[in-house]
């Protein structure tokens, strides 16, 4: 894997590190409800869903 590929996952790295920093998941913190989950569950888990799929595809697509 080239320097820049490994480049593109330590940004999505820091993106997670500062998506899931205890400041800004506190935005999501409230008492409503979608579609029946609390919306706090649903930043944390959209968050690590984005941080799987954007390494999964660099990593596909850049595997040398």
């Amino acid at each position: 894997m080239k320097k820049r590929h490994q480049q593109k996952l330590v940004i999505v790295s820091m993106i997670l590190l500062i998506g899931l920093n205890l400041p800004i998941a506190l935005l999501f913190d409230s008492a409503q409800n979608l579609f029946g989950f609390p919306v706090i569950y649903i930043y944390f888990f959209s968050i690590w869903l984005f941080s799987i799929l954007a390494s999964f595809l660099i990593v596909k697509r850049y595997n040398e």
